[in-house]
């Protein structure tokens, strides 16, 4: 484990609005060694969290809506086939294609209509996707689940790995709510309200814990890197 940052290290990370480097997830985790002292075993164990960026805008959505409630592999597996057989991938290109081909790659009748509600506030500029990656937490959350079929998951998981928002949280991911369990050996898997009074004191940098925590489960668990 490192050494604890010096008091200027540490205002500079204070000044990190968006997780773009490992050296940002660095800072991000001695402040949270800081704040919870069993984070430092963690890292001890599991080595420092990897950053685990992903596109954004448009697709990047997509590809989210494809992971609702579906595994990890079944949801590449869609992707895969959507990418050869739904291009271009543009809200007013998948707007106008029918049922019958959102569903052959795979979409179930509520993901399409989900792409079709991502599709028409995009087109309609209801939901400016450009203005995301300057706009705060709080109005990309509150655009993203106005569209209806996106929910909390899918907004909260957007801001972590397609904007690095370093207090970005997804309370309500199963993977999370287990690798909490396990990491502090609760009797039983939190619920988003107990993932949510946890992480309260590791504000600002919730997003960065939710990587520590899912990779040392994988860890602990000897699975494969996600």
């Amino acid at each position: 484990m490192q050494q604890p940052f010096s008091k200027s290290t540490l205002q500079m990370a204070d000044l990190i609005t968006e997780l773009r480097s490992p050296a940002d997830i660095e800072a991000g985790t001695h402040a949270l060694c800081r704040l919870e002292p069993r984070f430092s075993e963690f890292v001890e164990m599991s080595g420092m969290p990897p950053l685990r960026r992903a596109p954004g805008g448009f697709e990047g959505l997509l590809r989210i809506i494809t992971e609702q409630q579906v595994s990890l592999a079944s949801a590449a597996a869609i992707w895969g086939r959507m990418q050869e057989q739904l291009q271009p991938m543009t809200p007013e290109h998948l707007g106008n294609l029918s049922d019958d081909e959102l569903r052959a790659p795979g979409l179930s009748t509520p993901k399409i209509k989900t792409v079709r509600a991502l599709s028409a506030a995009v087109t309609s500029g209801v939901c400016n996707l450009d203005a995301f990656p300057t706009a705060s937490d709080e109005s990309v959350y509150d655009t993203l689940t106005a569209i209806k079929g996106i929910g909390p998951w899918s907004a909260n998981v957007y801001l972590l790995a397609c904007l690095g928002r370093p207090d970005a949280w997804p309370a309500g991911d199963i993977a999370l709510q287990v690798a909490a369990q396990a990491a502090f050996g609760l009797a039983d898997r939190p619920d988003t309200k107990g993932m949510n009074e946890m992480a309260e004191p590791w504000r600002p940098w919730r997003a960065v814990a939710a990587r520590i925590l899912w990779s040392h489960y994988r860890v602990v668990k000897n699975l494969p890197p996600a």
